[in-house]
């Protein structure tokens, strides 16, 4: 697909799947590192280190511990902080020019998260809107999830809402959900019009953050992990909440002329 279909296909619906986005070597390097990660995050409860408050368990999961005795985790987030290699990674030149050819050559990254659907654990992702969580206005940032595991309806891989970012910015409340509970908490969505988005391991899906998603539960033997990106132009502008810092601080992805930073203050009037 052209750089013209992939814009094309992202403003009509909302999402575009770009495929065989990382080698096998590259996804071998991924898996060992979300292991590390585990292992940090035990480092971390045991000395009631502070940093801990980026790393969630499964809240479902009844604080149990995988076989091997590490926290069953839902997401790391911050990724950037506690890893070179994801860090890395939302720098790919592949990715990078999907990416500028939807927004632009200047790219700043919003979010950078390891989602997680652990094997037999995994919690239902209620329906939601990235953007009605964040203080970005307008709302026009772009998701991007890279499958580090094959994802599939039995794992729980996302599903979504065809061109439902046309829809509006609209409220969803809280996002995790218990695995045998609903898909969306509200009575005016029609699920049947949600399609499942399976991935093969180092494809990604990249998606409007007013498009519509969530995923199942994985009840499944086979984990679901996703290096997760959210970038945007700066002409998104920063509008925090009335407990949110009036400035913050985001990493260059792209241009800005070589800037390894930019910082946004929030607009007063």
């Amino acid at each position: 697909m052209g750089a013209a279909e992939q814009r094309e296909q992202f403003d009509r619906h909302g999402y575009l799947i770009v495929a065989d986005l990382l080698s096998a070597e590259q996804l071998a390097a991924c898996r060992a590192e979300v292991h590390r990660l585990h292992e940090l995050a035990a480092a971390l409860e045991r000395s009631s280190d502070p940093r801990i408050e980026h790393f969630q368990r499964e809240p479902y999961a009844d604080g149990a511990d995988c076989e091997d005795g590490l926290p069953v985790l839902r997401k790391v987030e911050q990724t950037r902080d506690f890893s070179p290699l994801f860090a890395d990674l939302a720098k790919l030149p592949a990715l990078v020019t999907v990416v500028q050819n939807l927004l632009g050559e200047d790219l700043l990254q919003f979010r950078s998260t390891l989602m997680l659907k652990p094997a037999h654990h995994g919690s239902i992702h209620a329906m939601h809107q990235d953007s009605a969580y964040w203080p970005m206005h307008p709302p026009k940032l772009v998701t991007v999830s890279i499958a580090l595991t094959d994802s599939t309806p039995d794992n729980g891989c996302f599903q979504i809402m065809p061109a439902s970012h046309e829809w509006g910015l609209q409220d969803w409340g809280s996002i995790a959900t218990q695995q045998n509970g609903d898909l969306s908490k509200r009575d005016d969505i029609d699920l049947s019009q949600a399609i499942d988005v399976p991935l093969k391991a180092g494809s990604a899906l990249l998606f409007h953050s007013l498009l519509v998603h969530g995923s199942g539960p994985n009840r499944s033997p086979n984990p679901r992990n996703t290096a997760l990106y959210a970038c945007f132009s700066p002409h998104v502008q920063y509008v925090p909440g009335p407990d949110d810092p009036p400035r913050m601080t985001f990493r260059v992805i792209a241009g800005m002329g070589g800037a390894e930073v930019h910082l946004l203050t929030a607009s007063i009037g």
